[in-house]
């Protein structure tokens, strides 16, 4: 059973690993699952999010304050549902072991034969975050289920309603043995991330993947985070500049900005922040003609972030950068229900402004200019490598050596974000953003063992024979043949 919310850490981490044992008795009892097995699991993830999709734009729309139902529609339940299907598809195909060569050559030539078998780790943390809480959920679910693993599940504490909605959703398609979430605070998350799992997935912020990395590693618990950082848009000379405003405003607004890939700044060439600026202003204008009570714009999730958000701008502002908040209906915004600040770019910001710093997470764009390309990569490069990059332009030998000399988790050319969306290429970060990736058979291979399985000839031939004791001629051939340049 759910670990009671009010219990101690100790209790609570009791409780949790009772669920752990369980499951990972079931995974040796049963075995690996069958292709069937494994397809039935993805059919009911799926079932969940197609009879319960109203149940979570509403859950996901209370969490928030404000999230329109379609955003969370497109976002959480059909960009859940993708990766789910893809799964469901090529697992078959993906579970066939991995033909490799033998060395030396000549014994697959007598019937050797090397192979990569892959194998259910077992039991699979998953500690989901706020931002979008249903897909990464249940995008990570894709990768575990095809590999053939059972799942433990911490959603976040920020969006209590669909953490609950989440535990309700699984109880219904799933026993204990399969699936297994828990809800709470800090302490049950504290408390999760220490059990002895056979994989543990964390998607979060940098600062508390160090905590989860730290807790997981007393059980040498292999781990993938999924984390964040400033993810930079380099915007060429020759860019259509309309086109690439619009789509890195969409990404920007897209949750308010609160997207791990979100473009956090923006390098322009400096003859083109003005026109960037005014193309940026009539895409927010077009989007969202009014902000206030608009359903379609986004609230920040919570009062501490909408104060943090606040507070870059506030602090840029103080330090003398130049503010542009896209208000298109000049609205008082101080006077409102809900928590949502208006797209704002900050032009021409100093490294020594907090915006510059941390990780945005809200709907806030920095704008910098550059005089050459080399100088915005290097400055790229001078900072933690990001989740990812975005290049627009259409010079493509600048695109080769923007893509060449940085690097990113992932990139998306002359659009953002749309790398994640496609289910046969892997999606993580490198260093502070980030370590492991999944999505489609790379998620397989994520959560799966590599088993290496040689199998030898059942006779001994003449070659074999000669590297073994009383050493002679034949292992000295042999040597000579290996050892030389």
């Amino acid at each position: 059973m759910n670990a009671p919310v009010n219990l101690s850490f100790d209790a609570h981490k009791a409780a949790m690993n009772d669920v752990l044992q369980r499951q990972k008795a079931a995974h040796l009892r049963d075995g690996p699952p069958s292709a069937e097995k494994r397809i039935d699991w993805l059919n009911r993830s799926i079932d969940l999010l197609v009879g319960h999709q109203a149940e979570i734009a509403k859950a996901v729309n209370a969490d928030f304050g404000s999230r329109s139902p379609e955003a969370t529609a497109l976002t959480d339940v059909a960009g859940s549902i993708g990766p789910l299907k893809h799964a469901r598809d090529h697992l078959t195909k993906w579970m066939k072991p991995e033909k490799r060569k033998t060395t030396p050559a000549i014994l697959g030539l007598f019937g050797a034969k090397a192979t990569v078998q892959w194998q259910p780790k077992g039991v699979v943390g998953v500690i989901s975050p706020w931002n979008f809480p249903v897909n990464l959920t249940f995008a990570p679910l894709a990768g575990v289920f095809a590999a053939g693993n059972r799942a433990m599940i911490k959603p976040s504490e920020y969006t209590p309603a669909t953490s609950d909605l989440l535990k309700a959703m699984f109880a219904k398609a799933f026993n204990e043995e399969e699936v297994a979430v828990f809800v709470g605070g800090p302490e049950v998350g504290q408390a999760f991330s220490g059990l002895a799992f056979d994989h543990l997935v964390f998607t979060g912020a940098t600062s508390v993947a160090k905590h989860v990395m730290r807790a997981a590693a007393e059980n040498l618990v292999p781990v993938t985070l999924e984390l964040g950082g400033k993810s930079p848009v380099i915007l060429s000379r020759g860019a259509d500049m309309a086109t690439a405003a619009a789509r890195i405003m969409n990404g920007k607004t897209l949750n308010a900005g609160q997207i791990c890939l979100a473009p956090d700044y923006v390098l322009a060439p400096q003859e083109d922040v003005e026109s960037f600026v005014k193309e940026a202003q009539a895409a927010v204008s077009r989007y969202f003609p009014t902000i206030k009570d608009n359903p379609d714009y986004t609230a920040v999730v919570a009062q501490r972030h909408y104060d943090r958000v606040k507070s870059y701008v506030d602090d840029a502002r103080a330090k003398g950068a130049r503010v542009i908040e896209i208000n298109p209906a000049g609205e008082d915004l101080s006077q409102q229900e809900h928590r949502k600040i208006p797209p704002t770019l900050i032009i021409d910001p100093t490294d020594d402004m907090t915006v510059m710093q941390e990780e945005i997470f809200g709907p806030v764009l920095p704008v910098k200019s550059y005089k050459t390309v080399d100088e915005a990569v290097a400055y790229v490069n001078a900072h933690d490598r990001p989740l990812a990059l975005y290049w627009f332009g259409t010079d493509e030998a600048e695109k080769d050596r923007v893509l060449e000399r940085t690097t990113s988790g992932g990139v998306t050319v002359n659009d953002v974000i749309f790398h994640v969306a496609q289910e046969d290429l892997p999606f993580g970060g490198v260093g502070p953003a980030g370590m492991g990736a999944y999505h489609g058979h790379d998620g397989y291979r994520e959560f799966s063992h590599r088993k290496a399985v040689f199998q030898q000839l059942k006779k001994d031939i003449a070659p074999m024979l000669g590297l073994r004791p009383p050493y002679g001629e034949g292992i000295r051939k042999y040597l000579a043949g290996q050892i030389k340049k």
